[in-house]
């Protein structure tokens, strides 16, 4: 049984060893764009691809759509992740089961600066 952090496993700055890099360091966004049946199974098969890697996906959208419902589109976005590494998981969801078209792009997302005068 996996242990869940305490109070006392943060960092100084409140976060979990856990927790992905903050979303305003410089970097790429892979995002990933999924069609597929809406069955229950689809969305845990979806993310078991993430998440045998030891990826947390920062952003996730699944709307039911299409007629009479039988349609289902995840959007999901993963700070920080290199493009064969992305390239590899767009493969595989292609080949899951009930997943119909997998689109990919990436966000170049530049280092926030805040000047104090």
């Amino acid at each position: 049984m996996a242990a869940h952090p305490s109070l006392s496993d943060l960092s100084s700055s409140g976060r979990s060893s856990f927790a992905p890099a903050p979303a305003a360091a410089a970097g790429t966004v892979y995002c990933f764009s999924i069609h597929a049946e809406a069955e229950p199974g689809v969305m845990p098969r979806v993310l078991q691809l993430f998440a045998k890697r030891g990826l947390v996906p920062t952003r996730w959208h699944s709307d039911v759509t299409g007629k009479d419902g039988r349609d289902l589109a995840i959007d999901v976005q993963v700070d920080g992740l290199d493009v064969a590494t992305g390239d590899y998981i767009a493969r595989c969801l292609r080949q899951t089961f009930q997943v119909e078209a997998v689109l990919t792009s990436q966000k170049h997302v530049g280092q926030k600066h805040l000047t104090v005068r």
